[in-house]
């Protein structure tokens, strides 16, 4: 077994490595607390498997999977997270993720979800598999942001944070023109007619700028 920790809390980063040494202990368990880290250690050698957090100093998000991703395609990534939306779970999977595990669950499945996502497998709880088959079947409410595009919900996020068009805009490289028409279509998409009104949606569901 081989594993590179990307996690920038070192009590959580020996913990985990404490429940992987225990599984394994004649695993090679590579620690990285930043994402220009875990880029650096993951081109310098080939890591199999990468147990990644998605908040971290220099990075926050989906961003983290984007890159790693990148970076070393052939890795596979088990996210741990401390957003257990089931919405952001499978957004974090359709950008290549292997798995997902909210890390108040990490002590009971964190073992199970390594070795599954080792042999090839996918891995999310039973808890956000029964979420995800609700969005998937129209019987969740209010989640309408999951038929947005990752730019409109990336827009979302920034409008809900307080951002205005120009300096999203900047911070998209994006022209004001596109940002407002990406503001128009999320606003008719959720059917909502403010601003305000998309910041409350927002904030009801957990939905916030870090998850960038």
């Amino acid at each position: 077994m081989k594993v590179l920790l990307v996690e920038d809390h070192p009590i959580f980063r020996f913990g985990v490595r404490a429940l992987l040494s225990q599984r394994w202990p004649d695993a090679a368990i590579g620690e990285a607390a930043t994402l220009a880290e875990a880029l650096a250690a993951v081109r310098r050698e080939a890591w199999p498997l990468a147990v990644v957090d998605l908040n971290l100093a220099d990075a926050e998000g989906v961003e983290v999977v984007s890159q790693l991703r990148r970076a070393a395609p052939d890795t596979r990534l088990l996210v741990l997270s401390l957003n257990a939306e089931a919405a952001y779970a499978r957004r974090v999977l359709q950008l290549g993720a292997a798995g997902y595990l909210a890390k108040d669950r990490a002590t009971e499945e964190l073992v199970g979800a390594v070795e599954r996502v080792a042999a090839g497998k996918r891995y999310i709880s039973q808890a956000l598999a029964d979420q995800l088959l609700d969005l998937a079947t129209g019987e969740s409410r209010g989640c309408g942001h999951e038929d947005l595009s990752n730019q409109e919900y990336r827009v979302m996020l920034l409008l809900a944070a307080g951002r205005r068009v120009g300096e999203i805009a900047e911070e998209m490289t994006l022209s004001p023109k596109t940002v407002s028409s990406y503001r128009t279509r999320i606003l008719d998409k959720l059917a909502l007619g403010s601003n305000a009104e998309l910041a409350r949606y927002c904030q009801s569901r957990g939905l916030t700028a870090k998850d960038l």
